[in-house]
């Protein structure tokens, strides 16, 4: 994950080193420095992934199924069973509340899940892409 951001963050991390260190050695020594821990926050973080999704308890490892069932499920009743609901509300003659959900969250949510936000298309772009 830390490894698509870099490109971005790199550059502003070096400017702001620069700014903060007049010598260049030490301003290097820092980025170093900072690098290597953004890269063994990443490994952590993989790491940490892998232990949850083997963990037995369903609560551990289901978390992140359950937040994409939760959210597909929230779609489809936007998309598909509300509009299907209103059209039979109007032609029975029913007056029943149809509840709606705010799919920006939900879909924005979906795409971050499934690795589709802007970082991949960057990626693409660069050539980085596998």
């Amino acid at each position: 994950m830390i490894g698509s951001v870099l490109p971005i963050v790199a550059p502003i991390m070096r400017d702001v080193l620069s700014s903060l260190f007049p010598d260049k050695e030490k301003a290097q020594e820092a980025e170093h420095k900072m690098m290597a821990a953004l890269l063994a926050a990443d490994k952590g973080q993989v790491h940490i992934n892998q232990v949850e999704a083997r963990h037995a308890s369903l609560f551990v490892a289901g978390w992140r199924p359950w937040l994409g069932w939760v959210c597909g499920m929230g779609i489809f009743w936007s998309f598909v069973l509300q509009p299907v609901a209103l059209w039979l509300n109007g032609v029975m003659g029913w007056h029943l509340p149809m509840p709606p959900i705010e799919t920006g969250y939900l879909v924005e949510l979906v795409m971050a899940m499934l690795g589709l936000g802007g970082l991949r298309s960057f990626e693409k772009v660069k050539g980085v892409a596998r």
